[in-house]
């Protein structure tokens, strides 16, 4: 038997490991890129919001689940209407380890104020869901539907009844104007910092109605303490489980049902600052999948009775281009845009 000699098995043996080698990280793809410290996931509102909620939420699910190597913290940065989260992300181009969740006022707060922000500053990652509203009242109030509501609204008088809602010249003031050109009730409109502080306000009468998204608000309802009288969207939310004793989500009729010709769907979406790589997206893509799939966030999903659908790459973007359009003309009709808008 013919012996091979030592500096040949020795080539062999280099030439056998590197085509192994290269043969796994074909069949094994790695991470291009990951985290290297603690992620800062800003909210652009305050506390207790659906937009915070949500957040606190993606934040718990990827450490029970240690679906990344680093921590993630959630950090408030609700001033000037979210300007202080936009400008900040604006500001940290090319940085990976921050990412923004966003509502409307990615589109209401730069038209409103003027502040030197776009969307189109900012990557899209990914859509995570839509989100509803709803027209609340107390529970102890005497009114059954939106109908009852805004009869009792006009009987009052212009300017009597208070709406309350997140922020000035954002979603809820944009809803409640248009309420007032589809119904010619007049409210006077009640800023607060986030739809949780709204909630409360309610309960306590400080203001006679809200048009809250559903998360914010289902506790209260389930305790009694509130009341949904419409949604604002053109069909019914599909959830049919019940959350009091004799209502699900499936029960409150739309606005249209009611004869208000309104509707209004915000969006709860990731973004991350300009300037990043592909296989930084990627990686969040990926990650927010993840969550998705886990039974806390289709719990959240179901109780907040959100609308589930969710995009990415040029889908997502495109949808926003389309939203950005749309909240122009909103803002322009309410008489909200900022001069020289």
């Amino acid at each position: 038997m013919k012996t091979i000699p030592p500096h040949r098995r020795t080539f062999a043996k280099g030439l056998l490991a590197a085509v192994v080698a290269s043969a796994f990280s074909v069949l094994t793809p790695a991470f291009a890129w990951e985290p290297t410290k603690t992620v800062e996931f800003i909210v652009p509102a305050g506390t207790g919001g659906g937009a915070d909620q949500m957040a606190r939420l993606v934040q718990a699910i990827v450490a029970k689940h240690n679906l990344m190597k680093e921590s993630m913290v959630v950090v408030n940065k609700g001033g000037g209407a979210g300007a202080e989260g936009f400008l900040d992300v604006k500001g940290s181009k090319g940085d990976p380890h921050k990412i923004i969740i966003t509502l409307s006022n990615t589109f209401t707060t730069p038209l409103a104020t003027g502040v030197p922000f776009s969307w189109k500053d900012l990557t899209p990652v990914r859509m995570l869901a839509l989100d509803q509203f709803v027209l609340w009242v107390n529970a102890e109030m005497p009114y059954k539907s939106a109908k009852d509501y805004i009869e009792a609204v006009k009987k009052a008088g212009p300017s009597k009844m208070k709406m309350g809602g997140t922020g000035s010249k954002q979603e809820d003031q944009i809803i409640t104007v248009a309420l007032e050109k589809q119904t010619g009730a007049k409210f006077i409109y009640i800023p607060y910092k986030g739809g949780g502080t709204v909630a409360t306000q309610l309960v306590g009468k400080h203001i006679d109605s809200s048009v809250n998204n559903p998360i914010e608000a289902v506790a209260q309802w389930r305790a009694g303490n509130l009341r949904p009288l419409c949604v604002f969207d053109d069909t019914r939310m599909p959830y049919k489980e019940k959350i009091t004793k004799d209502m699900s989500w499936n029960d409150i009729p739309t606005c249209k049902e009611s004869g208000v010709n309104t509707d209004y769907l915000m969006l709860r979406g990731i973004f991350m600052a300009g300037g990043v790589t592909p296989d930084q997206v990627k990686f969040y893509v990926d990650l927010l999948e993840k969550v998705r799939q886990t039974p806390e966030w289709k719990k959240f999903m179901e109780d907040g009775a959100f609308n589930q659908t969710a995009l990415t790459g040029k889908e997502y973007a495109d949808w926003v281009e389309k939203a950005d359009k749309l909240h122009y003309g909103l803002m322009k009709d309410a008489g909200f845009l900022a001069a020289g808008k």
